[in-house]
């Protein structure tokens, strides 16, 4: 973990290497990706399982592909009871949370005739994407399905790769079922994503796909946005502390680890004040890498991407925290709600030192999608939002077009554009 002064350099430098973890830089894989969608969209579901086998070593067909109710019977009898309480209460926490989202249409009426609204309905249908094996995170499938859920998507359906036997990972069936999937298919990578945004004789094309994937899935979904839309191109997993001499180093080097043991591409930036708090981090860091599981991963990622800035002022610090726009960022001061209010961008925000970004990830209800790679700056965490669509109304009495059409046939007639002005000059002939 590199221990930097903040300055123009090192934050300049530091950002040109972060960017190098962006899913815009896997060029190289996009030709692969191609093939696999070509192959998709022309030949259906001979293509879906001619790469399941080829990728994933396990024998679908158009009998199997589809998770079938006995098992997820059967997954339910394999994940500890204890869990699926505990997804239980996350799922509440979830769903509250997000329920708090809905919006509701709107219609104004004027006295001269004049109507207009905002009418928001549902997607029909939506596909959420779930990394299967060791990346199999039931959590995500939650944050994914319940705002589709809460917003009133009729058909959700989820594809997730399955193990060489044709199975899916227990807890993930678990979770899509508590949740609310409507359709779960046996299917992964960049063939997932084809067969769900063109369709084929077994899965029927939805209107949005969302979820995490690797290089291959994330280029596959940038692939086919305008043929359905979709939620982001998620980076690597990513988390900036943001601290000054109160807080304890013991969890700020805790909580930078916590995001650090999720690939090796992963991003871990401590900013602080405090060259005391900025030693005590690097030895609590040091301490917990001889007992943590994943501690390769997590050298290698605090090698490449893990900082330790220390600023002259909290100005300075904040200035690079908005810079960086982490995906996650911890608030770890004196008065983290006073700090937080000159917060511009980041993905979620967590204040004070019993907030870690954990809680987050599983239990606390906001939807742990979140953009990376900085581009907090300009998007938003999943939501319901994303799962609706907004039609305008628009009623004209005749009275009321009479009023404004002359401003309407100028308008027209200056774009050159005649036929819409004839369009409204057919209404009131001379």
């Amino acid at each position: 973990m590199k221990r930097l002064q903040l300055n123009q350099s090192s934050i300049e430098n530091i950002l040109s290497n972060l960017l190098k973890r962006s899913p815009n830089q896997y060029g190289s894989y996009q030709k692969t990706v191609e093939h696999i969608l070509d192959e998709v969209r022309e030949k259906g579901d001979e293509a879906l399982f001619a790469f399941t086998k080829q990728f994933d070593k396990a024998d679908i067909s158009s009998a199997n592909i589809r998770v079938t109710d006995e098992e997820i019977k059967e997954a339910y009898e394999s994940v500890d009871g204890a869990l699926i309480e505990v997804m239980k209460k996350s799922l509440a926490n979830i769903r509250e949370f997000h329920e708090k989202q809905l919006r509701n249409s709107w219609i104004e009426t004027r006295e001269n005739g004049v109507i207009l609204g905002q009418r928001i309905t549902p997607l029909e249908s939506v596909g959420v994407y779930v990394p299967g094996g060791k990346a199999a995170y039931p959590s995500s499938v939650l944050m994914n399905i319940i705002p589709a859920k809460t917003a009133g998507v009729e058909r959700i359906v989820m594809a997730t790769p399955p193990d060489k036997d044709g199975k899916v990972t227990p807890a993930t069936l678990v979770a899509a079922n508590l949740a609310g999937a409507t359709e779960i298919y046996k299917a992964g990578g960049a063939q997932a994503i084809g067969a769900l945004a063109f369709g084929t004789e077994s899965i029927k094309k939805v209107a949005k796909i969302c979820g995490p994937g690797n290089i291959f899935v994330a280029l596959a979904k940038k692939s086919v946005y305008g043929y359905v839309s979709i939620d982001s191109i998620a980076g690597p997993s990513e988390i900036l502390v943001l601290a000054d001499e109160s807080a304890n180093p013991r969890y700020v080097a805790a909580d930078l680890l916590s995001q650090a043991e999720h690939d090796e591409l992963a991003s871990a930036i401590l900013v602080t004040t405090s060259d005391e708090l900025a030693e005590k981090a690097m030895r609590e860091i040091d301490g917990f890498l001889q007992t943590l599981s994943r501690a390769d991963i997590i050298r290698k990622s605090l090698d490449n991407y893990g900082y330790i800035l220390v600023a002259d002022s909290m100005d300075d610090a904040i200035r690079v925290t908005n810079e960086i726009a982490s995906e996650h960022l911890e608030i770890l001061t004196k008065n983290p709600f006073d700090t937080m209010t000159r917060i511009k961008n980041a993905g979620a925000i967590f204040l004070g030192e019993y907030s870690s970004e954990p809680l987050g990830d599983y239990m606390a209800g906001p939807n742990h999608v979140l953009p990376t790679n900085g581009t907090a700056k300009f998007f938003s965490p999943l939501n319901v939002d994303d799962f609706i669509k907004k039609s305008s109304l628009i009623s004209y009495s005749r009275e009321a077009l009479e009023e404004i059409h002359e401003d309407i046939i100028r308008f027209a007639e200056a774009e050159q554009l005649t036929a819409h002005a004839n369009s409204v000059a057919v209404r009131f002939p001379k």
